[in-house]
């Protein structure tokens, strides 16, 4: 295989793990107590995916294949410690995987209503959220930066985000019915 296909499908697989990685991670950790151990399937998981990849066919949901793996490192995990919890069943695995596939083809339609209800807040809203959340400003730099108090500043934006909550959910509602 020449360089600039290894390096074409090493791109894709990264985006495709980068953009799956928090769901694996969540699947792994509803299976797995052990902080160490879920770290080390995540890895095997990894390498799995990147040993596998060639095998990937892009039609389908990168998650749901990348699940299906991790289901076996995990099945694999608890035969080599010799026991097998009974909430390891195969369809709870499975349903687990599905439930966390739904989800997460449902995170850019929220980021898309987020930044739309953004934009139609005020600046002075939107300021203070960029501060916070954005820039990383600590509620009393956010207090000092627009002179105002801590509670204040944490009042605000209490309103902000139940506004924005608010949006969101109105906005998703709009595009179930469209």
């Amino acid at each position: 295989m020449n360089s600039e296909r290894e390096l074409e499908i090493r791109e894709r697989m990264t985006r495709h793990w980068l953009a799956s990685e928090i769901a694996i991670r969540a699947y792994i950790a509803g299976a797995v107590h052990s902080f160490a151990d879920r770290e080390d399937l995540l890895q095997q998981v990894a390498l799995t995916v990147a040993r596998r990849f060639e095998e990937f066919e892009e039609n389908r949901p990168f998650l749901g294949w990348a699940l299906w793996l991790a289901k076996s490192r995990i099945i694999d995990f608890y035969r080599s410690k010799d026991r097998q919890p009974h909430f390891l069943a195969d369809a709870v695995l499975e349903k687990y995987a599905d439930a966390l596939i739904e989800r997460q083809q449902a995170v850019p339609a929220r980021r898309e209503a987020l930044e739309h209800c953004l934009e139609k807040l005020p600046d002075r809203s939107r300021a203070l959220i960029r501060m916070k959340y954005h820039d990383g400003f600590k509620i009393d730099q956010v207090a000092e930066a627009i002179t105002s108090t801590p509670a204040s500043v944490r009042v605000t934006l209490f309103r902000i985000r139940n506004a924005l909550a608010d949006c969101i959910q109105r906005r998703l509602a709009l595009e179930t019915i469209e």
